[in-house]
């Protein structure tokens, strides 16, 4: 057999690691030849191949980023030319032109969607599931997760000593713009006071009553971790009105001025951490300081459970091309890689559940959770 893989989306500790458990597993047990597409879906539609002989894999098990490149480009609205064109037939065209029997995507909740359109256009598909965001349905978990909330912890912990030292309120922002699983997590390991994440819309005075509370006790400091994505209750109460006009136009034109909408209301408040900062240094009396994470995050070597997580998954997509398995996604369930229809992964996103037993466990040792 004859396969090619692609990474798409943001890049994510492990994607080498799970090229690598892919493709030795594809050609050492399996007998296959594999090759890469470049810059994700932008190249299966351009057609950039390069060879993945057994030697280009190796050395790769530890290295951050892809060796094939990423990016966000749509298959179905990509950017040719200063035009945007649906490049999904030059792609499947591109498929055939190489030989290939199969197409292995590495990528999170929004390339589950591109990886069905290629599905549906006649192309046998297995996807990986990759994010810093567990936020992908149907699997326990993602390549990509377990070492950006230990990359993320450690900050929570180094900013502990400032925050100690100067008698101050830190917000350390990290990223999740729709869920929270990575500051959730993060929040927890690295003890924070408050945890603030898009599912629990918080009140400010609220977080304020949180960090009263330790200066009551002797703590004259706190360390609150927030989600990118977290909004006040106001600020909440006004994006899921923008949401729910652009999941209710019905004209294209309606859905054009709902997006752009919404759009506005994001930029409105894309600053909301430091907003937050400011009033909360007013209520409570404390220097209060922002430290945002961003891409240092996504950066850098895979830690060893996301090494093992992204052989695993690759080495089962391996077995299920092998075996003709195809429109899945190699999905984590308890110790088991099995295979779930992508028909039940795209456009869908896994939030975190109110009663989860991450919040359960937050609230009884005492973290505030803004509500």
């Amino acid at each position: 057999m004859r396969v090619g893989i692609l990474t798409a989306g943001g890049d994510s500790p492990g994607l080498n690691a799970a090229i690598r458990g892919f493709g030795k597993a594809a050609i050492g047990a399996y007998g296959m030849e594999v090759i890469g597409f470049r810059d994700g879906f932008t190249g299966l539609a351009q057609g950039r191949v390069v060879d993945l002989p057994m030697a280009a894999l190796s050395g790769i098990l530890t290295v951050g980023g892809t060796i094939l490149g990423t990016s966000r480009d749509k298959l179905h609205k990509m950017s040719i030319d200063a035009q945007v064109r649906d490049m999904t037939a030059q792609a499947v065209a591109n498929v055939k032109a190489n030989r290939l029997d199969a197409v292995v995507i590495l990528g999170g909740a929004g390339t589950a969607k591109n990886a069905k359109l290629l599905m549906d256009a006649g192309v046998n598909v297995v996807m990986l599931p990759k994010t810093i965001d567990n936020d992908i349905v149907c699997t326990d978990t993602s390549f990509g997760f377990a070492t950006a909330m230990g990359v993320a912890t450690e900050a929570i912990d180094r900013l502990h000593s400032t925050a100690h030292s100067h008698h101050r309120v830190i917000l350390a922002e990290l990223m999740g713009h729709r869920v929270g699983w990575l500051t959730l997590g993060a929040g927890i390991s690295g003890g924070a006071d408050v945890i603030l994440i898009p599912e629990i819309p918080y009140d400010v005075a609220n977080v304020a009553t949180t960090v009263h509370s330790r200066i009551e006790r002797g703590s004259a400091f706190s360390v609150i971790a927030v989600a990118e994505g977290a909004r006040d209750q106001q600020d909440s109460a006004e994006y899921a009105e923008a949401q729910a006009l652009v999941r209710s136009a019905g004209s294209s034109a309606e859905r054009r001025n709902a997006k752009a909408h919404l759009a506005a209301v994001e930029s409105a408040q894309r600053e909301h951490t430091f907003k937050l900062a400011r009033e909360l240094e007013r209520a409570t009396g404390l220097e209060t300081r922002v430290s945002i994470l961003g891409y240092v995050q996504r950066g850098g070597s895979p830690g060893a459970t996301d090494r093992m997580l992204a052989t695993r998954v690759g080495a089962a997509a391996a077995k299920l091309v092998s075996s003709g398995v195809f429109g899945v996604m190699t999905a984590v369930h308890g110790a088991d890689v099995v295979p779930v229809p992508l028909s039940e992964v795209a456009g869908k996103t896994k939030t975190v559940p109110i009663n989860h037993d991450w919040i359960t466990t937050a609230r009884m040792v005492g973290t505030g959770l803004g509500d």
